[in-house]
């Protein structure tokens, strides 16, 4: 299992890759954490920008 690196609050940076060029990259908000999959660990996180929430990978993610 792996292990969380943020919490509930924290304030994260999304980076874009090839496989979510959809997404816009900026600030973000951990809502909550996700179970752990497959993929390891993925979290609710809303949007500082639209206020949209998203389910993003930790790879995904940098603290801001």
């Amino acid at each position: 299992m792996g292990e969380y690196k943020f919490a509930a609050g924290d304030k994260v940076a999304l980076m874009t890759n090839s496989s979510n060029v959809n997404v816009r990259p900026g600030i973000y908000t951990i809502v909550r954490r996700m179970p752990v999959s497959s993929q390891g660990c993925q979290y609710r996180a809303k949007s500082a920008l639209d206020n949209h929430e998203r389910v993003v990978d930790e790879a995904q993610l940098r603290r801001a």
